[in-house]
């Protein structure tokens, strides 16, 4: 039996004013790199600097030039300071002498940061996914500038407008009247890696209606009740994860053959005695908030 799902998602903590209107400002980036006090958190093929502590590394703007792949994130909620993200080329990385084992992936080290600095990260991260999949005008493939602030990117033939996308997906456990929960793994994991299922929702679709479909095509199940828990982003490369549980009504578990390949059913005993030896969801995931809501108490494995 589940109880009232309160779990503090890592990937969910808001830590900046977005400042919006800011965006809309001509000169902005010479306004903030004057000021003194703006703050930039360099960025290099999606990756971060750690300091010390393990804390982000957001250095002052002299140490960075302004180049046109900025995207100003606002304000610390705490400190006021305005934030820049600055995506470096391969030379601009190479000249804050940072080694190559100095850069930090978010599903590594996601899990060590603080709130504040997971939520700068995952805001970061996701912007700068969008920045490097739509460099190309979808209509006339001409190239597209960037504008507002790293927030629009507008094609510099025809003139559309392209502004940052984010894909909603749900993610599912699925509870059956024993009260066991189904996971699944994907034909490209480890032998051991479980998860509960998860799909995007489709053009036209309600996130219920995803839940009940995403069930049945990836598990061959019946499902009723979806009861949504909580979101989070999900920066890979640009998603929001939904969370739900959902009532198994019938069907035979089947796995759809290409994106699962396994699914089994686990009661609570199950799971803790084997989690040892399972790769479960990472700490970082709403995925792992979910299952541990259904068991009532922590896990300690997983990435």
């Amino acid at each position: 039996m589940t109880t009232q799902f309160n779990q503090d998602l890592p990937l969910a903590y808001t830590a900046l004013d977005r400042d919006y209107l800011a965006r809309e400002v001509p000169g902005l980036f010479a306004k903030l790199w004057a000021n003194g006090k703006t703050l930039v958190l360099p960025m290099f093929q999606g990756r971060v600097l750690l300091g010390a502590k393990g804390e982000l590394k957001l250095l002052p703007t002299e140490l960075l030039p302004i180049s046109s792949t900025l995207a100003y994130l606002g304000k610390d909620l705490e400190t006021q300071l305005p934030i820049v993200v600055c995506a470096l080329t391969e030379e601009q990385a190479n000249a804050l002498e940072a080694t190559e084992a100095n850069w930090h992936g978010l599903r590594r080290s996601g899990v060590g940061l603080s709130p504040r600095d997971s939520a700068i990260f995952t805001q970061a991260l996701a912007l700068f996914n969008w920045h490097a999949s739509h460099r190309f005008c979808p209509v006339c493939g001409s190239e597209n500038g960037v504008e507002r602030a790293g927030w629009v990117r507008k094609c510099l033939s025809d003139g559309i407008e392209l502004f940052p996308r984010t894909d909603p997906a749900v993610i599912v456990g699925v509870i059956d009247s024993e009260d066991r929960i189904l996971m699944g793994s994907q034909g490209a994991w480890e032998e051991n890696r479980f998860s509960i299922l998860a799909g995007f929702v489709e053009p036209g679709e309600s996130l219920e209606a995803a839940v009940i479909r995403e069930m049945a095509e990836e598990a061959g199940i019946v499902v009723s009740n979806p009861r949504y828990l909580a979101s989070q982003a999900w920066p890979f490369p640009y998603s929001l994860m939904l969370g739900y549980l959902a009532d198994f009504v019938g069907g035979e578990v089947q796995p759809d053959g290409e994106e699962i390949v396994k699914l089994r059913w686990f009661t609570k005993q199950e799971l803790k005695a084997e989690a040892a030896n399972l790769l479960l969801p990472g700490k970082l995931s709403i995925a792992r908030a979910i299952i541990e809501h259904w068991l009532g108490e922590a896990l300690e494995t997983g990435e």
